[in-house]
């Protein structure tokens, strides 16, 4: 018997995949002092930064973590340990572990990776993610290879759940921008009959996605336009534009210039669509954002993003009616926003 047809829902992977960030984003905290500091007092973000010494949109994003792990609490804009963590991390408690998680310090690879980050609030020299290439505008086709098989392979639910969204058979053209593999083109393509696909990103991205939609026998209508989506013009006509896990790798500012380029390329009534996983409103979790945004914190420039703030971005560059759903895509959203 082959195998079954194709989940939507990977749920199960992500989070065996992101328990690797449980217990190291914990006993960095510990040794930065968090759960002193909150144990002792509740504290916002900046203030809790100056007082451990640390980045704080850094702390931001590792707060979220450990909120979601039921170790401290946002209330009213501030940060505090909650209970557990006031009685078995706070190092002047008698219930204290700190001699037992502080073994965890030199054995778990994770915790000197965070730590750095942490303190610095830029990548560790050693990062490995696809983000410094796409920063330079160039790659070699053997790290193409390798980034497009990597994001091929997370990202097969997720474009599942976005191609059955019902604003794929209302339009006649997408451009899938930063498209890597071409996996939610590839994916759209097959569930919209109607839809002309135009994958967009550096040329040695591109070369590697047409092989992948050749293998998916959809050439005919999905095709490539390599370009450095920073620097140069993007082409006109389409009704969308889509990017997945591309808002995530950048910081606000860099998302704007995104968003207005966007914004410029479309036409009026045309749609921006962003496939990511969403931290709350009050970015106090949940886990598998928070776990995925540590990963953009130690590979990329930019962290997950909730969507009141994706809602500032889109509208200081001009679009309207921003909303979002989820997909059923296992944990990803849907955000979308209309030109006028």
């Amino acid at each position: 018997m082959g195998p079954l047809p194709p989940s939507t829902d990977d749920r199960l992977i992500w989070d065996m995949w992101e328990a690797q960030f449980r217990l190291p984003v914990a006993t960095v905290a510990d040794e930065v002092g968090t759960f002193r500091a909150l144990g002792n007092g509740p504290l916002t973000t900046e203030d809790l930064a100056a007082a451990i010494g640390v980045d704080a949109r850094a702390l931001g994003i590792h707060l979220g973590a450990l909120a979601s792990s039921g170790l401290v609490e946002k209330r009213d804009g501030r940060w505090l340990a909650t209970p557990a963590a006031r009685t078995w991390l706070h190092p002047e408690a008698e219930g204290y572990w700190g001699g037992f998680i502080a073994r965890f310090r030199q054995t778990e690879p994770l915790h000197a990776k965070l730590l750095e980050t942490l303190r610095t609030g830029k990548r560790p020299a050693d990062a490995v993610s696809g983000g410094p290439e796409w920063e330079r505008g160039t790659m070699s086709a053997e790290t193409a290879r390798q980034i497009a098989a990597f994001m091929h392979a997370h990202s097969m639910a997720p474009a599942k759940g976005a191609a059955v969204q019902s604003i794929f058979r209302e339009i006649g053209s997408v451009m899938d921008v930063g498209c890597g593999s071409g996996v939610y083109g590839i994916a759209f393509a097959r569930e919209n009959p109607q839809l002309a696909v135009t994958l967009l990103d550096l040329k040695e991205m591109c070369a590697e996605a047409a092989g992948y939609v050749a293998r998916a026998g959809l050439s005919d209508r999905v095709k490539t336009n390599p370009a450095n989506m920073f620097e140069e013009d993007w082409p006109t006509g389409h009704d969308a534009h889509f990017f997945a896990n591309v808002f995530h790798d950048w910081s606000e500012e860099t998302n704007l210039l995104l968003a207005k380029k966007s914004f410029a390329a479309l036409p009026s009534g045309g749609r921006i669509l962003l496939s990511e996983i969403l931290m709350n409103d009050d970015l106090a979790g949940p886990w598998h954002a928070a776990a995925f945004s540590l990963l953009m914190l130690l590979g990329t420039l930019g962290k997950q993003y909730s969507l009141p703030e994706f809602r500032a971005i889109l509208e200081e560059a001009g679009f309207v009616d921003v909303q979002a759903v989820r997909t059923g895509g296992g944990y990803y959203s849907l955000v979308s926003a209309r030109k006028p």
